[in-house]
């Protein structure tokens, strides 16, 4: 068997070789196969090259799932480009940073309007006559700048190089069985622009030659009617979709009302492999999906800059709930114990962690499938050894399997999605009657966590929850907007002058703060 390449544009070229007439895509009422796929992509990469984009130029592509994302980001990628997913819910402010600190040289959306960040827009993938562009791409280059918050509180676009894709590729289908085959219809209602539904999604599809079926926005009934409708028999996931078909099952089965789970039922009829991955599933939606539908959902744990996935218990074999299994095959892990410390030399530097057995400890992680650090200089990537933590406890059970217990940062992680605090509260300060912001997480049983801001008000200014909330829609992704607030009269700050998210903690504010000087939801006005 030739190659199949490294880029998800030479393996779809690869399934067009092999499998021509095999269904690739279906996206509403359109269906593709591998061949009309790879022509289509051939169009868009001519297309991108006669714009005079030049190999290695960034292009960001901001378009929700269907076959205008798929021929955008593969018709850049065959022309030698670098593609930057945009998050379909950013604010004007959020995409012209990611354009301004990607250096984009076309912006792809699917609106007319002017240049942002002064960079060029095209309505849709470009689309021209002629042979594709020969354009050699190096698999150890850049092939997604994925952006993700970091430390900064500015989201960084972590380097995902095609060898970096591709391994991860190989290491999801070593496991037994495998996530993806050949003879799959997998779903995929993930967000493309998100690393989990790129590689994990559509990149498993191509490297397998498997059809991928394409929904744009979710909608837990329209998803089963699809399914049945496609026999669809993989699904990649997040718990939000299990919650929301579950909660469609309790709604009632309108075709069938003494039988509330058939609807359920015929959407996973076909069903062979069902994963969840993003935020953990909880116990009782894990249990909910074996009983009521009849599937087993195999859980996993990954972050963007492991291409992404990194544990499974599809690695073990052992499905169980709050429970991620194991590393994938090529991808070592270790819990590294972060409070303990050795001195490796003379000069009294320190700082080797030490290995600890069962935990909890912090995630440790080396392999093929990591990125080569933050653009544009390759900062905080593997360190000298290639390894990375990852910022995740967890701790080990006693068949070895592992389990996620917390971030040791304070991101939160909402449906998947990074929320660095400090992003927000730089807009919640600017609203005219805050004072001083705080924002951390709280558990969320549908999103897995959410935003909590705790605000101190102006002396004589007046601030209900649906003014701030307002306020910070202006600027920020829906899933970034706080859904409740704290209203205090002061912040607990450290000895260097920060405020402690730690102690507001500490104090119970991420249960339900029902306390003598809060307001959560109520629309009750704070101030003086």
């Amino acid at each position: 068997m030739e190659e199949a390449g490294t880029t998800l544009a030479e393996l779809v070229r690869s399934a067009a070789r092999r499998r021509p007439e095999a269904p690739a895509v279906v996206a509403a009422d359109r269906r593709l196969t591998w061949a009309e796929l790879d022509a289509a992509v051939d169009r868009a990469a001519a297309g991108f090259a006669a714009r005079e984009l030049a190999p290695g130029d960034r292009v960001a592509i901001q378009l929700p799932n269907g076959l205008d994302w798929l021929r955008a980001t593969l018709g850049a990628l065959r022309a030698g480009l670098v593609v930057v997913p945009v998050n379909t819910a950013y604010t004007d402010p959020e995409l012209e940073f990611v354009l301004s600190d990607s250096g984009a040289a076309l912006f792809v959306t699917g609106a007319d309007r002017e240049p942002v960040a002064g960079v060029p827009v095209c309505t849709g993938p470009p689309d021209a006559d002629g042979p594709p562009p020969e354009a050699t791409v190096d698999p150890a280059g850049p092939s997604f700048l994925a952006y993700t918050s970091g430390t900064t509180g500015r989201p960084r676009g972590a380097v995902l190089t095609a060898a970096a894709l591709r391994a991860n590729q190989e290491q999801c289908l070593a496991m037994t069985p495998p996530p993806v085959r050949e003879d799959d219809r997998v779903l995929l209602v993930l967000p493309l622009f998100h690393v989990y539904g790129l590689n994990a999604g559509f990149g498993l599809v191509a490297a397998t030659g498997a059809c991928a079926v394409l929904q744009e926005t979710f909608d837990p009934r329209s998803s089963l009617a699809l399914m049945a409708e496609e026999q669809v028999s993989a699904v990649p996931g997040a718990p939000p979709m299990y919650q929301a078909w579950l909660a469609a099952a309790d709604a009632g089965n309108l075709d069938d009302p003494a039988h509330p789970d058939a609807e359920l039922r015929r959407g996973f009829a076909a069903m062979r492999m069902a994963s969840s991955g993003a935020a953990p599933l909880p116990e009782d939606v894990w249990a909910a999906m074996r009983d009521r539908a009849a599937v087993t959902v195999w859980e996993g744990y990954g972050l963007t800059e492991a291409s992404p996935v990194v544990a499974s218990t599809l690695a073990t074999g052992r499905a169980k709930p709050t429970c991620i299994g194991g590393p994938l095959p090529g991808v070592e892990l270790v819990l590294r114990d972060t409070a303990a410390t050795q001195d490796t030399g003379d000069d009294g530097a320190g700082g080797e962690l030490e290995e600890v057995e069962e935990g909890p400890g912090e995630i440790w992680i080396r392999g093929p499938n990591l990125f080569a650090g933050y653009w544009p200089d390759g900062t905080d990537g593997p360190d000298a050894q290639g390894w990375l933590g990852t910022g995740d406890l967890a701790y080990r059970d006693a068949d070895g399997d592992l389990h996620l217990v917390d971030r040791r940062s304070d991101l939160i992680l909402v449906s998947g999605f990074n929320v660095y605090p400090a992003e927000v509260e730089r807009v919640l300060d600017t609203h005219p009657a805050v004072a001083e912001s705080a924002v951390i997480g709280v558990p969320d049983p549908r999103t897995g966590a959410a935003v909590r801001a705790v605000v101190v008000v102006r002396p004589g200014a007046e601030l209900t929850f649906e003014g701030l909330q307002a306020h910070a829609m202006g600027s920020l992704a829906r899933y970034k907007v706080p859904t409740s607030v704290h209203f205090l009269s002061a912040l607990p700050h450290s000895l260097t002058g920060k405020v402690s998210r730690a102690r507001l903690r500490e104090l119970g504010l991420t249960g339900d703060g029902q306390g003598e000087e809060t307001a959560e939801e109520t629309g009750m006005v704070a101030g003086a």
